[in-house]
């Protein structure tokens, strides 16, 4: 029977499972606090000033409202990915890389808890 997958134990899960969580708690707060710096940026007070500056100043203005916007993405994509880690966990198939079957160490997994690769996959990616 060495076709059988091999899997992380139920111990391991629940820690993985762990780290998820409190991964997941931290990225909705960097998300909210993103989010809000957003809301917040409307305006900065620069109705007096001479025009020179204030076309400056609305041109960081609009690039802080892109970078925040792309912040804010990247955020949204990342929860979603240990969101997806979660269910794995449930499934019992957390820490198999999807392309090779074989075991993705869990060092590799501490460091990037939503990984679905090993590292020997992610070679072959390039």
């Amino acid at each position: 029977m060495q076709d059988e997958r091999v899997r992380y134990s139920d111990a391991d899960l629940q820690e993985f499972k762990k780290i998820i969580h409190e991964k997941i708690a931290k990225a909705e707060k960097d998300l909210a606090l993103i989010n809000e710096s957003f809301i917040n940026d409307q305006n900065n007070g620069t109705d007096d000033t001479s025009p020179t500056f204030k076309a400056f100043e609305e041109g960081a203005e609009t690039l802080s409202k892109e970078q925040n916007a792309i912040l804010a993405g990247r955020q949204e994509k990342f929860i979603r990915d240990l969101k997806n880690a979660l269910i794995r966990i449930e499934n019992k198939t957390y820490g198999v890389c999807r392309v090779t079957g074989k075991l993705i160490p869990k060092e590799r997994l501490l460091a990037v808890p939503h990984a679905t690769l090993s590292i020997e996959a992610k070679n072959m990616q390039k």
